[in-house]
């Protein structure tokens, strides 16, 4: 019987307990990343948006904005830099990509995007954040990369012709020799 109560006093608290708690608000976790290998003035770069709702309720009217990209620098070709999603439920994740060309090279100060959202349904401020931020990336002249990672088939091509008259003078000296010893040879077995 004392088993029993104490049985019971363990399952009411456990009742009491879990009826209690209050959902979380929502808690979002913001990283931008840069996802291209190399920089090159005039090439597309891909940046990656990532939000990850770690509370317990939904995110609400989640606003992104990248002021790093100014016209002057840079031209959008894909995306957005200035988006908005509705609501991100809790410990799920949502991702925005935006495509961006360099107009210019030299070295450039990736900064943090900015995230502006309402933590629950019946919140009157929004919480504001920032993300992580790649930090100085060097955009490399076109021309710099073109020397370094094209295919040089008009160099190629060059060396070849250049190289021919050393291979081609030896194989025909060669080749005359050769023919006149078989002339000669094949005359002293006709006799």
């Amino acid at each position: 019987m004392d088993n029993w109560l104490k049985i019971c006093i363990v399952v009411v608290f456990a009742v009491a307990t879990t009826g209690n708690e209050e959902a979380t608000p929502a808690k979002l976790l913001f990283s931008k990343q840069i996802l291209n290998k190399y920089l090159v003035e005039g090439m597309d770069i891909v940046i990656k948006y990532s939000l990850f709702n770690v509370g317990g309720t939904a995110a609400l009217d989640v606003q992104v904005a990248d002021n790093t990209f100014g016209p002057q620098d840079f031209e959008v070709v894909g995306g957005q830099l200035k988006v908005t999603i509705d609501r991100i439920p809790p410990g799920s994740n949502a991702t925005h990509v935006v495509v961006v060309r360099p107009s210019k090279y030299g070295y450039f100060n990736f900064t943090a995007a900015e995230v502006s959202y309402l933590p629950s349904e019946d919140a009157t401020e929004a919480f504001v954040g920032l993300s992580s931020e790649p930090g100085q990336g060097a955009i490399v002249p076109f021309k710099e990369y073109d020397r370094k990672f094209s295919p040089h088939l008009l160099d190629w091509l060059s060396f070849a012709v250049m190289s021919m008259p050393s291979l081609v003078l030896p194989y025909a000296l060669w080749y005359s020799s050769k023919t006149k010893y078989e002339a000669i040879m094949t005359q002293k077995k006709d006799k």
